[in-house]
């Protein structure tokens, strides 16, 4: 079972606790990068603090940024190497993003999605398994772009 870094910025302050019962009730390990209240705050801070995380460990950890669109934090997590963040809002695309582009990295809006729905986000991010073959080369031809 990897290991989950997870973080949010105000807006998403409370879905995160949520998420984080969640996954600790499952059994996951979880590491909890802030924010800590509903206080103002930036997300850059929390997005960097998970993905450095993430790159850190990479096979053995995922991350989960949470703000109140889940955009700004997908925007950050992809600016960092070997990160592969994906902004979800159904279970589908949660699921997809593993088995296709090899996710590492899950981001979601709590203003956009209730939290029933975001616990099976991340369920479905969770238990599904990257399928490589065909998908591998499109992964690494995001390398690549990463790579310049």
């Amino acid at each position: 079972m990897r290991k989950i870094f997870i973080g949010a910025d105000s807006a998403g302050y409370r879905l995160k606790e949520e998420v984080k019962a969640h996954l600790t009730e499952l059994g996951y390990e979880v590491e909890d990068l802030g924010c800590d209240s509903e206080a103002s705050c930036h997300y850059p801070v929390f997005a960097k603090a998970v993905c450095e995380k993430v790159q850190a460990d990479l096979d053995k950890s995922f991350g989960i940024l949470i703000c109140g669109t889940g955009i700004g934090m997908s925007m950050c997590a992809n600016k960092h190497k070997n990160i592969r963040a994906a902004l979800c809002s159904d279970t589908y695309s949660a699921k997809m993003t593993r088995r296709h582009n090899d996710a590492n990295l899950l981001c979601m809006g709590a203003r956009v999605i209730g939290s029933c729905l975001a616990l099976d986000i991340v369920d479905q991010f969770l238990n599904n398994e990257y399928e490589g073959g065909r998908h591998a080369i499109r992964v690494g031809m995001i390398a690549d772009i990463e790579n310049g």
